[in-house]
């Protein structure tokens, strides 16, 4: 009797004590650690933007970019699809889910000011201009 109760009890228990305790080795990040991120962040994507060009055989393009306190975006990205796209639009949708985390955990505030997308984009001098 004391081994069934071992085997079917005791032991179970003692996996699901075990597995839940590394729930306590997670740190919580401070704010200024969040704000370190986010801008790493924002410069990994622009940098793969800057290195868009266009020409003949390119397309250029915009997304949404950031995510102010009030809803909306703080500016606009441009870029061409010379670069990989894919990778910009996961990598920018990630950091607008993040920085929108950021502004309610941290209860940032900002103006609420929207900012219109650009009208059209053009290619000059090989670089994907916004037209407002």
């Amino acid at each position: 009797m004391k081994k069934s109760i071992f085997k079917f009890i005791l032991l179970p228990l003692c996996f699901v004590l075990f597995s839940t305790q590394c729930e306590e080795d997670i740190i919580p990040l401070t704010q200024e650690q969040e704000a370190q991120e986010l801008s790493l962040l924002k410069q990994s994507i622009e940098d793969l933007a800057s290195q868009s060009i266009c020409n003949g055989s390119t397309a250029c393009n915009y997304i949404a970019f950031g995510s102010k306190p009030c809803g909306g975006p703080w500016s606009y990205l441009v870029y061409s699809n010379s670069i990989n796209t894919e990778e910009l639009i996961s990598m920018v949708e990630d950091y607008n889910q993040k920085e929108a985390l950021y502004n309610s955990t941290w209860g940032i505030s900002s103006d609420c000011n929207i900012v219109n997308p650009p009208t059209s984009v053009k290619c000059e001098n090989n670089t994907c201009i916004a037209v407002y």
